[in-house]
């Protein structure tokens, strides 16, 4: 099954979301008071979910798209916040931007 573009791009930002919420909350500026198991649950499980989408591509990085809405609210407020979790959150908000705008560059428009 050969994709579009912007599909491949789509599903490359969230596989790359999915590393970077692994790297960032399990490795590289674990929870403090927090168990990391939990935080790593809040943040992967909802980005998994859409896995079971995956034979409709469109529709998986819809509900990606979707919830790609949380991590970028999550990735300003980070960045904004605390200054040691600046890089990785302005990372969160590229690719939640790049997984927004080819779902905006999937959508096909009617001939007139």
């Amino acid at each position: 099954m050969s994709l579009p573009i912007e599909q491949k791009l789509g599903l490359a930002a969230w596989a790359a979301l999915v590393a970077l919420q692994l790297a960032w909350h399990g490795w590289l500026l674990p929870p403090q008071r927090m168990p990391v198991a939990l935080v790593l649950a809040l943040t992967l499980v909802p980005l998994l979910l859409p896995l079971a989408a995956l034979r409709q591509p469109r529709r998986a990085l819809l509900w990606v798209g979707i919830l790609a809405l949380f991590y970028f609210c999550h990735g300003v407020a980070e960045a904004w916040s605390a200054p040691l979790e600046r890089a990785l959150a302005i990372i969160e908000i590229v690719l939640t931007l790049l997984l927004i705008a080819t779902l905006g560059a999937g959508v096909r428009r009617p001939r007139r």
